[in-house]
Order: C-alpha cells, then sequence, then structure tokens
C-alpha cells in the first residue's frame, strides 16, 4: 500500500470530479439566502446582478485555480498552493483555520440543515424535541439526525474513494435534474399565470458608492452558496490525468452550479412578487415558492429537495476535506496519524475520522453558525492571497511544466484580487466585530504552529526543498 495518494491508483475520472464540484457547492443555500440578498438590495434586478457578478467572481477563481491545479495535482489543494507560494505558516494558517471552522463548520451547518428539512417530513425530528434535555447538557432529535448524516457520510468515505465517488455521482445527478426541474415549473407557471414581471428586473436604480457597498455586502450570501468549489483540488492526488482533468471540473461545475443559480433566481421572480420573496414564510424563499405552485404539498417537495441536495454536498465536503488535514500530516505540522492511509481502503481514514469528530463536537456546541460568521472576511482574504499568489507563483516557478495556463492573465486574477478586496473592506467596515473575531481565530493557529514546528520529527524544509 503506498503512503502517499499521489502514488495510490488514480480511481476518479472528468465527470466524477465534476460532480465533486457541483455537487459541493449545492447545499442548502440557493433556497435560503435570496431572501436576504433581496431585502439588503431591495430590487430584482439588483437581485440577479449580485448573483451574477458572485457566480462570474466564483469562475474567475477556478479559472486561477486551475493553473495552480494542473502544476500541482498533490492532496491538498488549496494548503499547498498557499504552502509554496507563501510559506509554510500561511499555508498552516488556513489548514488550521478550515479544520477548525470552515471545512468542519460547514459540514455541520450543513448536516443542521438536513434535519432541518427532514423535521419537515418527520416533525418528531425538531429541535424542541429531546432524547437528553438537563441543566447541563441537552440532545435534541434535530442535532441526532445531524450528526448521524456525518457519520453515514464519514463511514461511506471510509469505505473508499471510489464508494465515494458513485454517492457524490447519483446525488449530483439527482439534485441537477430536481433544480432544472424547479426552474421549468417557475418559468412555466409564470409565464402562464402572467405573473413575470419583466419591467421589475430590467428597472435598475441608479448605482452610487453606497448601493455599491450595499451589493458587495450582499453578495456574501452568494458567494458563499458557490462556495466549496475548490474542495476538488484536495483529492488532486486521486484524479486520473488530473493535470486536465482537474482545470476542466473546475470550470465545466463552477459553470454548470451558476447559470442554475440564476434560472433558479429568475423562477422566484417568475412566480413570487417581490415582496414575497424578501419575507417568505420562515425565511426559506424555497418552500414559499413551492407552495405557491404546488400548495400544501410544495412544503414537502422542497423538503425532499434539499435533503438530497445537502446529502450531497455533505458527502463531497467529508471526502475532500480530509485530505488537507492528511496533507498537513504528511508535512509534520499537524497530527502524525493523520498521515496514515487505511491498508485496503487507501483513504486517510484517520484525518476522515478526526474531521467527522470535530463536526459532530460543533453540531452539539450549536456554535457551527456563529463561527462561520466569524471567518467568511478571513475565508475572502485568504482566498485573494491565493488567486493573488498567481503572479508570485509564475516568478517563483518559472520553469515549473504548465499542462494548464490561465487564459486573461494577468487581468482574470487581477480583477478577482480587486473585486474580492472590495467585498472584503465592506465586509470589515459593515460587520468590524465578525472580521476581527474571525482574524483572531486565524491567528490563534500561530502558537500551534509553532508547537508542531517545535515538536515535529520531520525535517520540513528539506522534504518540500526535495518535492520541489
Amino acid at each position: 500500500m503506498a503512503d502517499n495518494l499521489n502514488e495510490s491508483i488514480k480511481k476518479l475520472k472528468l465527470f466524477d470530479a465534476v460532480t465533486i464540484v457541483a455537487g459541493s457547492m449545492i447545499g442548502s443555500g440557493i433556497f435560503i439566502v435570496s431572501s436576504d440578498i433581496a431585502r439588503q438590495v431591495n430590487s430584482s434586478g439588483l437581485l440577479l446582478i449580485v448573483w451574477l457578478v458572485a457566480g462570474i467572481l466564483t469562475i474567475l477563481g477556478a479559472l486561477c485555480y486551475g493553473e495552480y491545479a494542473a502544476c500541482w495535482p498533490q492532496a491538498g489543494g488549496q494548503y499547498v498552493y498557499l504552502r509554496k507560494v507563501w510559506g509554510e505558516p500561511i499555508g498552516f494558517l488556513w489548514g488550521w483555520t478550515s479544520f477548525l471552522v470552515i471545512q468542519t463548520g460547514t459540514i455541520a451547518a450543513v448536516a443542521a440543515a438536513f434535519s432541518k428539512f427532514l423535521g419537515i417530513l418527520f416533525p418528531f425530528v425538531s429541535s424542541t424535541h429531546y432524547l437528553i434535555n438537563s441543566h447541563y447538557f441537552s440532545l435534541s432529535y434535530q442535532q441526532i439526525a445531524a450528526i448521524l448524516l456525518i457519520i453515514a457520510a464519514t463511514c461511506i468515505n471510509l469505505a473508499g474513494i471510489k464508494i465515494g465517488s458513485i454517492i457524490q455521482n447519483v446525488f449530483t445527478v439527482t439534485k441537477v435534474v430536481s433544480l432544472l426541474g424547479l426552474v421549468l415549473c417557475g418559468v412555466y407557471w409564470g409565464l402562464n399565470s402572467h405573473n413575470f414581471d419583466f419591467s421589475g428586473i430590467l428597472t435598475l436604480p441608479v448605482l452610487d458608492m453606497n448601493l455599491v457597498s450595499i451589493m458587495a455586502v450582499a453578495m456574501v450570501g452568494a458567494l458563499f452558496s458557490s462556495d466549496a468549489w475548490n474542495n476538488v483540488t484536495f483529492i488532486a492526488g486521486e484524479i486520473e490525468k488530473a493535470e486536465k482533468n482537474l482545470p476542466l471540473a473546475l470550470i465545466i461545475g463552477t459553470g454548470l452550479v451558476i447559470i442554475l443559480y440564476l434560472l433558479t433566481n429568475i423562477a422566484y421572480l417568475a412566480v413570487l412578487p417581490f415582496s414575497a420573496i424578501q419575507h417568505p414564510s420562515h425565511d426559506i424563499i424555497g418552500a414559499a415558492f413551492m407552495g405557491s405552485i404546488f400548495g400544501v404539498y410544495g412544503k414537502k417537495i422542497i423538503s425532499i429537495i434539499i435533503i438530497i441536495s445537502v446529502i450531497g454536498c455533505i458527502n463531497g465536503m467529508i471526502l475532500a476535506g480530509a485530505r488537507v488535514f492528511y496533507a498537513m500530516a504528511k508535512d509534520g505540522i499537524f497530527f502524525k496519524k493523520l498521515s496514515k492511509l487505511g491498508s485496503k481502503s487507501g483513504v486517510p481514514e484517520n484525518s476522515l475520522i478526526l474531521q467527522g469528530i470535530w463536526a459532530s463536537i460543533l453540531v452539539l456546541s450549536g456554535t457551527y453558525s456563529q463561527l462561520l460568521d466569524y471567518v467568511i472576511f478571513a475565508a475572502l482574504i485568504f482566498y485573494v492571497m491565493t488567486i493573488g499568489g498567481l503572479f508570485i507563483f509564475r516568478k517563483k516557478y518559472p520553469d515549473i511544466p504548465r499542462p494548464y495556463k490561465i487564459m486573461g492573465y494577468p487581468y482574470i486574477p487581477l480583477i478577482y484580487c480587486i473585486i474580492a478586496s472590495f467585498i472584503a473592506i465592506n465586509i470589515l467596515i459593515s460587520k468590524p466585530f465578525y472580521a476581527w473575531a474571525g482574524l483572531i481565530i486565524v491567528m490563534a493557529g500561530i502558537p500551534v504552529y509553532l508547537f508542531w514546528k517545535r515538536t515535529g520529527n520531520i525535517d520540513i524544509e528539506s522534504e518540500i526543498t526535495a518535492e520541489e
């Protein structure tokens, strides 16, 4: 058995990689966040523009990551890029934040969304129904359902990358078809009932800096509903012809999802008046949308669609995320046992198990949502550093083979960095507490990094030099 994922048999094909990109992106966000965006921008036209710009930004990011992925098709993805371009401490800080909050917190949040909508179908799965409810500790059936999903997805991926990818393929195809069905129903219903107000979409308010700043902050919801597209880079070592298939998967997967997201929002506007989009029942626009078309059955239909969606999302994130912590352990800056692969499965079993345990702890704590709010700013900064690092990458490694080079260089990475930095600055201004709290979480990784550097028994620098 190989000790390195890059030495293992390549098991994932292009289609598998595309479903990991798309499946990890599509969760519950598209059925919820449009309401908050609509309340902030107060215009149906601007609602679509926010989703469009967020989509363009996501695709630009994927194009940039494609060059890295083609040159360094190794387990760890973004951690590897940051480490090699900006240095090991920066790579560690991203990996630390990913383990502590970004990856595991998102897994916890998606699992909680699963249990919430499962409760619509089975009312006893509720946050107010408890198995244990004492002064010191409480455990609701909603938390139990979320943790069981995390355990189930972890066990599936412990069996091997191929089984995990088959599950991913099935659920991704199902939810893409479901979203397309939702779009077709919405547009057909809107056109036939004459509810579709084209004039509202085409009439835009006069843009000024204040409105642009509002749109930038509103874009956070759209961006993070489109996030996790980079997860496929974490498993680069297990993809056939990664230097070719990985960039293609990033571009195809993100492009597909962004088109679906735009069409879904058009469907919302075709069926619902704008005021209903801004203030839907229980703040779930998807439920209001399906209720308008299918009446009392609409709520159950959308619940089933969201449950399918989040299962595919959580499977993709669990499958990919563990490879980051495996790569960090291989470099000697995380728990050493995480660098071991299963003798039969060939996957980082210890990394998968630890990821599942920590995500379950976050479910029990109930703090995952708040923690994710805290690190949104920091996560955006890491994206800017990774994509802005392309300029350093080209100078630092001028002779490295580049099977794929980003078209439109240097304009595409520059445009991404300018827009993303503008969004980050507006988050810092409008939500300073969240921004600084996120940075504190990141900086808390510095003493942890120094600890592993001091206690580690691997000569990191010599390993990296030899590798490059």
